[in-house]
């Protein structure tokens, strides 16, 4: 949901500015940052199938990574504090890794920025996977109901995910990379050695022909005969708008002093409050109306009828909600056009069934609109993003 931080905002930024253009995790850029690891340069910053059949040229003569040098660079840590296995056990994948140029995808199953990786990623899968890349999807949840193997199941099944995923439920494995980002990948060369590393969305191009190169490098160092030049996945990329508005957080713990409900009630840790609508409302701040459960995560409704109401820029809309219930989408004061619903809208309702993202707005162009969800009890929000 993010190319996400955890950590001060500030510090990404003084960081971008320092290297031009880092990739942080708000959703209102196209955020990305890619790192060729050279040595001592790994980033430790705190905080379906292919789609179309379109590929476009790639350089046949160009490396765009440094000779490794293995008295400096540094090879992955292990896996560890694995809590599952999917498309996979310990003892296949320990043998699958040996000899293999290795992508570590960290992910997370409600996080739209991950999400928006995953068509070439698989693609990827499929064009190289017989020639010595290995990906391992190291699943490393947000929320608590995203460390549930089996909702982590059907989200590898409804994506297409043929590749092995790991279960980094209490982000060991995460800490172990220094990690701070979703989406992030490492890619190491046949040896174990971390060679590049991408912070976000994004740069597809430029990750891909890093596969090339080190696929290549492996086909030569272990006297194989496998070419893995061939035309890079073309697949369209995701386009932002300059002023989209940011992920917004429901849970008190995660809003982390953000001020992003605009309700005079605020936040209240552990408690249940009644939330009215003021008459003034900004943008890029929801109001709730109703009785609401703050928890650390998420708002819970209590009443038997509540409303969030917010004023947002951007092109598509999405919620991570849980728990079964019914809500009914207005956009603009209106109940939403079918032109307008997103892929999760049906007769401008949406039903929640599972824990998981949903898609409820997609216009057809960015701009400016005021949002209304009107809910039942039980209905838990998590979070807003946008594309």
């Amino acid at each position: 949901m993010r190319a996400e931080i955890k950590n001060a905002i500030m510090v990404v930024v003084i960081v971008a500015i320092a290297i031009g253009g880092i990739g942080s995790y708000f959703n209102s850029l196209d955020m990305s940052k890619t790192t060729l690891i050279q040595p001592n340069q790994i980033q430790t910053q705190d905080n379906s199938t292919l789609s179309n059949g379109k590929t476009s040229p790639t350089s046949t003569t160009v490396n765009i990574l440094p000779p490794i040098d293995e008295s400096r660079n540094f090879k992955a840590p292990d896996l560890v504090g694995i809590s599952g296995y999917v498309n996979t056990n310990p003892e296949e994948l320990k043998n699958a890794m040996k000899n293999k140029v290795v992508l570590y995808d960290f992910w997370t199953y409600s996080c739209i920025n991950c999400i928006r990786t995953l068509p070439y990623i698989t693609a990827w899968n499929e064009k190289y996977a017989d020639k010595g890349l290995l990906i391992i999807g190291v699943h490393s949840p947000e929320f608590e109901f995203e460390k549930d193997i089996s909702n982590v199941k059907m989200a590898v099944e409804k994506y297409g995910i043929k590749y092995p995923n790991v279960l980094d439920n209490d982000h060991k494995t995460w800490s172990a990379f220094g990690n701070q980002y979703w989406p992030r990948e490492y890619i190491t060369d046949y040896q174990g050695y971390i060679r590049h590393d991408h912070i976000g969305e994004g740069n597809y191009d430029e990750t891909e022909k890093v596969i090339q190169q080190l696929l290549d490098e492996r086909s030569q160092h272990l006297g194989l005969n496998v070419v893995a030049d061939q035309p890079l996945v073309n697949i369209p990329e995701h386009q932002f708008s300059s002023f989209q508005t940011p992920e917004l957080y429901f849970g008190y713990d995660f809003a982390q002093g953000r001020n992003y409900l605009g309700n005079s009630e605020g936040f209240n840790p552990g408690q249940t409050i009644t939330y009215s609508l003021p008459d003034k409302q900004n943008s890029d701040h929801y109001y709730l109306e109703g009785k609401w459960q703050n928890l650390s995560d998420s708002m819970k409704l209590v009443s038997d009828n509540g409303k969030i109401v917010l004023s947002y820029s951007a092109k598509s809309v999405h919620i991570v909600a849980a728990n079964e219930s019914t809500l009914q989408i207005l956009l603009d004061g209106n109940s939403i056009k079918p032109q307008d619903s997103g892929d999760d809208v049906q007769n401008g309702t949406v039903h929640i069934s599972e824990n998981r993202l949903y898609n409820i707005v997609s216009t057809s162009q960015a701009g400016q609109h005021t949002l209304t969800i009107l809910a039942k009890p039980s209905f838990q929000m998590f979070t807003f993003t946008f594309g």
